[in-house]
């Protein structure tokens, strides 16, 4: 009997963010999930069916439906997470193929386009590209037509994903294919693979109910390598990042600015300005003042603002403010992209910014000497 996750682990599994479901939120990945389906399916007007399904899967369709050995060594609990001795956490996206290969055998149309994208569950290496929780897309094209051309399928994707990258197409051995291939693209002296596609072998669809009057193309790819390729980011693990400098970056797919992982330091102004100052005033006066220093400015905002006719006596003094100013509270973020500062730096930087954005009379700086 393999081991079993215990319920703590089973719910932690769970509980992963699937970056593929729009319902929990957008995300880059959900951008070449469509890009990919949209390519396809106009080129080839066919029909799309999107198949969703739960992330707990029979043994029999993770394994079984597809073709694979009963001693295949994937199926060895280091490599699956078994749920129970018959249920499993996905461990591919291809484990949601049979079950919609059976839904068109029962609403059969003459060409379809399966689209089957979800996280997934892997025994893996912790490395730059490799995670135990990645995110995969199968695309099966099933069909009456017996003239499907998978290199035509490899090619709408390249170019439909990451035109004018070299692609690489070498054989490889699948038990849900027949002549099948591993893509890999490209990355400068690299070579990345992102998919494994092959024509459907006609056993996996006569297990689903689809007889030999049935072809098919089956795809499936690794969506977190296309994503990096796209975007040309070099972790994993920035793509499930809370970093809000990182996730702002994660809705389109534009090429990712790095940010630093360097400690960010802190620090809060209290200023007297013109009534009119927004934050856009006070970025360009820090900009203007610290030149080509200003990079390690990670951001200047206002957290407070209070009219200084409303100011006690002592706090206008303490500023040299006039009744007619505003008082700002700013706080300031100084982050380097490559290295610490330490607290004397920062507070230099601090000083310079401060003596850039105070309008009043009296001051208060960090460095004394």
């Amino acid at each position: 009997m393999p081991t079993l996750l215990s319920p703590d682990q089973l719910a932690r599994d769970l509980a992963v963010r699937d970056l593929t479901d729009p319902a929990a939120g957008p995300h880059a990945i959900q951008l070449v999930v469509d890009r990919a389906v949209t390519a396809l399916a106009e080129r080839w007007g066919c029909e799309v069916r999107w198949c969703r399904g739960d992330r707990v899967v029979t043994v029999a369709d993770n394994y079984d439906n597809l073709g694979y050995a009963a001693e295949d060594v994937t199926r060895d609990a280091r490599y699956t997470r078994y749920v129970t001795p018959d249920s499993v956490l996905r461990s591919h996206s291809s484990a949601l193929v049979p079950a919609a290969l059976r839904a068109l055998a029962a609403d059969p149309s003459p060409d379809v386009l399966l689209v089957c994208p979800g996280v997934v569950y892997r025994r893996d290496a912790i490395d730059r590209l490799h995670s135990g929780t990645p995110h995969q897309l199968d695309l099966w094209r099933i069909s009456r037509r017996a003239d499907l051309d998978l290199d035509e399928m490899v090619t709408i994707l390249a170019g439909a994903l990451l035109p004018g990258t070299a692609v690489r197409c070498q054989p490889r051995a699948h038990p849900y294919t027949r002549h099948g291939l591993q893509v890999d693209l490209a990355r400068g002296a690299e070579w990345v693979e992102i998919a494994e596609c092959g024509h459907a072998h006609p056993e996996v669809l006569a297990r689903a109910g689809l007889d030999g009057s049935w072809h098919g193309l089956a795809l499936g790819m690794g969506l977190d390598r296309v994503v990096m390729l796209l975007k040309r980011i070099g972790d994993i693990r920035v793509l499930r990042s809370a970093d809000p400098r990182i996730t702002e970056q994660l809705g389109d797919l534009s090429p990712y600015r790095p940010v630093s992982t360097m400690p960010p330091v802190q620090r809060d102004l209290s200023i007297a300005v013109p009534a009119e100052d927004v934050a856009e005033d006070l970025g360009d006066r820090v900009r203007d003042a610290l030149g080509a220093e200003a990079s390690c400015v990670e951001s200047v905002r206002i957290l407070d603002r209070t009219p200084c006719a409303d100011l006690p006596e002592r706090a206008l003094a303490r500023l040299g403010a006039t009744p007619e100013q505003h008082n700002l509270l700013v706080r300031i973020v100084l982050r380097h992209l490559d290295r610490t500062l330490s607290d004397h730096e920062a507070n230099l930087v601090r000083d310079r910014i401060y003596a850039a954005l105070h309008r009043g009379s009296a001051h208060q700086w960090a460095v004394t000497s």
